[in-house]
C-alpha cells in the first residue's frame, strides 16, 4: 500500500521506526519530514502531507507530533480527509470500520513504540464501514461538502 507519512520535530523518532516497520512489510512510504528533532511547525508539514490524501495521490497517510492533537486539527482541516487521533489498536479498528479513516494520527507521547505498532497494523488491517457506518461516513461527506461550497461563497 502507498502511505504518506509526516511528523513534527516531537513525532520524529517515532516515524523513523514506523517508516522503516512499513517498508519492512512491503508499503511504498512517501516521507514528508520532519528530518530531525530541530524545531519545526506541525501545521506545514500535517498539511502537506494530508493534501496528498485528500487529493486521493495517497490512499493512507499517518501524521504524528507529540501529542497527536495539533496533527488531528490540521489533517481534519483538508477537504477529503477524516483524520482519526489513536490510543489504542481497538479505536483504531473502529475509527476504519466506522468513520472510514484514512489519516491516522498518534502521539508520540502517549503511545510506546510497541502500542504504535499494534496500533498501526489494527488500522492498516480494518475493513471499510458497511451498513448504518457507511451511511453515516456519506454523511460526514456531505456535510464536508456544505462547508466546503459555503467557505468558496464567502
Amino acid at each position: 500500500m502507498r502511505i504518506v507519512i509526516a511528523s513534527d520535530h516531537g513525532g520524529f523518532k517515532l516515524k523513523e521506526v514506523l517508516v522503516k516497520y512499513l517498508k519492512s512489510k512491503g508499503h511504498i512510504i512517501k516521507d514528508i519530514g520532519a528530518f530531525s528533532e530541530e524545531s519545526c511547525d506541525y501545521p506545514v508539514i500535517g498539511y502537506q502531507a494530508a493534501k496528498l490524501v485528500g487529493a486521493k495521490k495517497f490512499p493512507k497517510g499517518i501524521l504524528i507530533c507529540k501529542t497527536g492533537i495539533g496533527m488531528s486539527i490540521v489533517g481534519n482541516k483538508v477537504r477529503g480527509v477524516r483524520a482519526a487521533l489513536c490510543s489504542s489498536a481497538k479505536i483504531a479498528r473502529s475509527s476504519r470500520e466506522h468513520n472510514d479513516s484514512n489519516v491516522l494520527v498518534l502521539g508520540a507521547d502517549t503511545v510506546s513504540l510497541q502500542s504504535a505498532k499494534k496500533i498501526l497494523q489494527a488500522w492498516l488491517t480494518a475493513k471499510r464501514p458497511e451498513g448504518r457506518h457507511s451511511r453515516r461516513v456519506k454523511q460526514i461527506k456531505r456535510i464536508e461538502g456544505l462547508e466546503y461550497e459555503r467557505a468558496k461563497k464567502n
